[in-house]
């Protein structure tokens, strides 16, 4: 056990510093737009979770690996909020963005490892769920302040968010889901595509609704609520 949480953690502390690091040097070199910038971090969490979903062998500790993450992270943010170049150098939006959202990102993982992998010992899901959310949001960010023309406004719609974005993060979502379900080979040839499209859809518009910048907790759970009954309802 405690071998086995070394090497996992390790694992994921050196992808963390490698990728952050390759971030930093592309950036003194290439000017990103600021939402690039954004979601250039935001990929690098993506796909840690392929650290803690393979880099462990057992579901309890990577879960458990989740919360020392978090727990050892968390302090050394709330140091370098000190710098005055950190909100910049993390293309923070509003003060303490990148805390609170290590927090909600660790337990969002913790509890998909819990409900996909420990109670019901399909890894792959933990990853469907994870880039379902984390590739349409890039996608609907991007787009949307690229091509963004038709707005969609309403008092549960935070701010101004365009139907092209929100159409982006329907289809990138839906191309992720279904490449999850189809490498793993899990289901019928006949539900791969209304599985994923059916999730790929609640996906998006629990994004339009969520507010303060919690699709990061409440996307993953929208899509193993509706992924979970349809492996049921298809006899997986």
């Amino acid at each position: 056990m405690y071998h086995e949480f070394v090497r996992g953690f390790s694992l994921l502390i050196a992808y963390f510093a490698i990728c952050v690091a390759l971030v930093f040097v592309v950036r003194r070199f290439i000017t990103m737009p600021r939402e690039v910038a954004r979601k250039s971090l935001h990929m690098i969490l993506l796909g840690s979770i392929f650290i803690w979903v393979y880099g462990f062998n057992t579901w309890w500790i990577a879960a458990l690996a989740t919360l020392a993450f978090m727990v050892l992270v968390y302090p050394i943010l709330a140091a370098a909020e000190r710098w005055s170049a950190y909100a910049e150098a993390l293309v923070e939006r509003k003060p303490g963005e990148i805390k609170r959202s290590l927090v909600a990102v660790c337990l969002t993982f913790a509890l998909l490892i819990l409900l996909c992998w420990g109670a019901l010992g399909q890894k792959y899901l933990v990853i469907a769920a994870v880039l379902g959310w984390g590739l349409g949001d890039a996608a609907a960010a991007l787009v949307g302040k690229r091509y963004g023309k038709h707005i969609i406004e309403g008092p549960f719609v935070e701010g101004r968010k365009s139907l092209e974005g929100t159409l982006a993060m329907f289809v990138v979502s839906f191309a992720a889901v279904l490449v999850v379900l189809v490498v793993h080979g899990v289901l019928p040839w006949y539900a791969y595509v209304p599985t994923a499209g059916l999730t790929a859809l609640v996906c998006a518009l629990v994004e339009l609704y969520t507010r303060n910048g919690m699709d990061t907790v409440t996307c993953p759970l929208a899509a193993i609520s509706v992924l979970i009954p349809l492996l049921f309802l298809w006899g997986v």
